[in-house]
């Protein structure tokens, strides 16, 4: 079921229709190295969180990535590609690849700089020849659909929050709803200037939520998705926001991760809202990182 207004959403939505059966957090993760980290200029023309006027360090980032990949593995097994200069974003591979049980699942990207990436042959056959996935191929089709960039999955759940902008159209959210399997999913406008909805929301092991009301067009539609998670629900403002304090993800059921500028964004009350919901805060630098726009959970692909 596809749902485009807060009303549909809450007369569709109970505990007991969805109740949360699934996994609600990834079996492992995968990373792609930023081996030649730099901004892609087109990128940068829908992606205002980029830092266009300063300089990218590669081996600052190189190490700031090798900290997290560490840091990551403490939690479940991480994977790492490298990266390749002639694809900046690929540091962000959620975008690109996702998974779920049985299944790889290729984004339709917007810009040529990234729909490079979903051609990588290691990632396919790693998905294919190893986990013996089957491969949903959307970057074929006439449509755009940013994977969970675009989209935020209540795994446990089986229910997504689909932002619609120039990174995912509502034939995109029809495909992702379908590739990943999902019961319901809820699509709305993000704000202008918002360009992933990853930025603006955060569901963590389908219990709590981080949510920035003023990344969504209509109020509503963040009010909606609030009441569902309630009383777990850390509203960001637009400061936080901006620090990449949404793009958080759980690893784990008792853990959620997001960049040290992020944490550092957070209020005493903000954190112990998130240790009343039975998460501990995890943090990394990845200052370099977060000048090509996107921040820790864009640096996640996660495999279910």
């Amino acid at each position: 079921m596809i749902v485009t207004s807060p009303e549909e959403f809450l007369a569709a939505w109970s505990p007991q229709r969805f109740p949360a059966a699934a996994p609600a957090t990834a079996r492992a993760a995968f990373l792609v190295a930023p081996h030649g980290f730099a901004l892609a200029e087109e990128s940068a023309t829908d992606n205002r969180y980029m830092a266009m006027s300063q300089t990218a360090d590669s081996l600052r980032a190189l190490a700031e990535h090798a900290a997290l990949a560490a840091s990551l593995r403490e939690c479940l097994p991480t994977i790492v590609f490298p990266g390749d200069a002639q694809t900046p974003d690929a540091v962000f591979p959620n975008n690109v690849f996702g998974s779920a049980p049985g299944r790889l699942i290729v984004g339709a990207m917007c810009h040529g700089v990234r729909r490079r990436e979903a051609q990588r042959a290691d990632i396919r056959a790693f998905f294919t020849d190893l986990l013996r996935c089957d491969i949903v191929d959307l970057s074929t089709q006439p449509l755009v659909a940013e994977l969970t960039g675009a989209l935020v999955i209540d795994r446990a759940r089986g229910i997504g929050f689909c932002g619609l902008s120039e990174r995912c159209d509502l034939a995109g959210a029809r495909a992702m709803h379908a590739a990943f399997g999902l019961k319901l999913t809820y699509c709305f406008e993000l704000a202008a200037g918002e360009y992933h909805t990853n930025v603006v929301l955060a569901v963590l092991a389908s219990r709590a939520l981080l949510i920035a009301a003023d990344g969504f067009a209509d109020p509503a539609a963040a009010a909606a998705i609030a009441q569902v998670y309630a009383p777990h629900v850390v509203q960001l403002d637009a400061a936080q926001k901006a620090d990449y304090a949404g793009n958080a993800i759980a690893l784990s059921p008792d853990a959620v991760w997001m960049s040290a500028r992020a944490a550092a964004s957070l209020r005493v009350d903000q954190r112990d809202a998130l240790a009343r919901a039975g998460f501990a805060l995890r943090s990394v630098d990845l200052a370099e990182i977060e000048k090509a726009g996107g921040s820790l959970r864009c640096c996640v692909g996660e495999i279910f």
